[in-house]
């Protein structure tokens, strides 16, 4: 490993509390959240209920399980939930919504993981006995397996027209919501209030430790609650958790512009290396991913090697890798990285033809 600390890309799950986050949640009130005591709790549930444009809110402790326990509440086992094929309810789950619920998954093609309100009028059953219900309708934002890509306003308000015709509910994952916000400069609430249900997640680009909050209508929430319980309970005095939420919120959803330009940085320079293809020459986000067949090394190789130079990134196929930028890096680090990964492939490749 170089003199240079490590430089974590691999996910912006990664990210780290701040000092003054750490400082600020020491110092929350705190009481039993499984009774309605715990006012930084109640806070920050009603803090994004708002800012989502919903009724109300629950604090669970990932974005997995707000999906999860939204999929269970919109849904009767042996339904149907349509999504994009990349959706992560599909690939990063672990069978969640047949296991836990009971419902069937239809996938949609879409470009960047953003689907169309045709290609959603296509995908829904006709009603028939012999035929699972069409019932749930979810939308990832911003896509994370599609580089990133932030769905823009006027096809989610498509695509929830199409489904309320049809009857059917809709459900937002904004596992980075705010990275969409940000960068469209479109408000989560116009994002989210088309939808039935939406969760923000807290742990990515806010660098909260723990958390996503869920919410939707009151009815849906008391619902939502029942499942938190059945699944797992409450967290007792979870102010010291939502109050990172809370400082997150306040001080770190404007800076979720640096992380962009960071990794407009970061694909600059790796596009000029010689074999590195970037999959989408438009990066939105934070989230890209490139190709490094043209290199003749492999992602594992090259990734394996990365981490013991000091660079964490994540290899997603044979020649595919992706890396994140998020509040734990620095515009410093991305120029520390692009000369690690150069130096890391220049020797990978000499042992290569050696």
């Amino acid at each position: 490993m170089t003199g240079h600390r490590f430089i974590e890309l691999y996910s912006d799950t990664k990210s780290l509390p701040t000092e003054a986050m750490r400082r600020f949640m020491m110092a929350a009130p705190l009481g039993d959240e499984q009774k309605d005591e715990d006012k930084t709790t109640l806070s920050l549930c009603e803090r994004v209920a708002a800012m989502l444009g919903q009724e109300a809110a629950v604090f669970l402790p990932s974005g997995t399980m707000c999906n999860e326990i939204a999929i269970a509440v919109h849904c009767r086992p042996g339904e149907e939930v349509i999504c994009d094929a990349t959706a992560h309810i599909v690939n990063f789950e672990t069978g969640g919504p047949s296991a836990l619920s009971g419902v069937m998954i239809r996938t949609l093609d879409g470009e960047r993981g953003i689907f169309t309100a045709d290609a959603l009028r296509q995908a829904i059953r006709p009603e028939s006995r012999y035929a699972p219900r069409s019932r749930l309708v979810c939308v990832e934002q911003t896509a994370n397996l599609g580089g990133g890509a932030v769905w823009p306003l006027s096809v989610i308000r498509e695509v929830a027209e199409t489904a309320r015709q049809a009857g059917l509910s809709l459900h937002l994952d904004g596992a980075r919501l705010l990275n969409a916000v940000v960068e469209s400069k479109v408000s989560a609430a116009a994002h989210a209030s088309p939808f039935d249900s939406a969760w923000l997640d807290l742990t990515k680009g806010l660098g909260c430790p723990v958390g996503a909050v869920l919410a939707g209508s009151r009815d849906f929430i008391r619902e939502a609650w029942r499942l938190k319980q059945r699944w797992g309970g409450a967290m007792r005095q979870s102010g010291i958790l939502a109050a990172a939420g809370l400082y997150a919120l306040d001080h770190h959803v404007e800076r979720l512009a640096e992380d962009h330009a960071n990794a407009h940085r970061l694909g600059a320079g790796l596009a000029a290396i010689p074999g590195i293809r970037l999959e989408h020459e438009r990066i939105e986000t934070n989230i890209l991913y490139f190709d490094i067949a043209g290199t003749g090394v492999t992602a594992e190789a090259l990734v394996g090697a990365l981490k013991v130079a000091g660079v964490g990134m994540g290899a997603f196929g044979t020649h595919r890798i992706r890396a994140v930028t998020h509040i734990g890096v620095t515009t410093a680090d991305i120029d520390a990285c692009l000369n690690i990964f150069r130096n890391v492939l220049s020797e990978l490749s000499m042992k290569r033809a050696g």
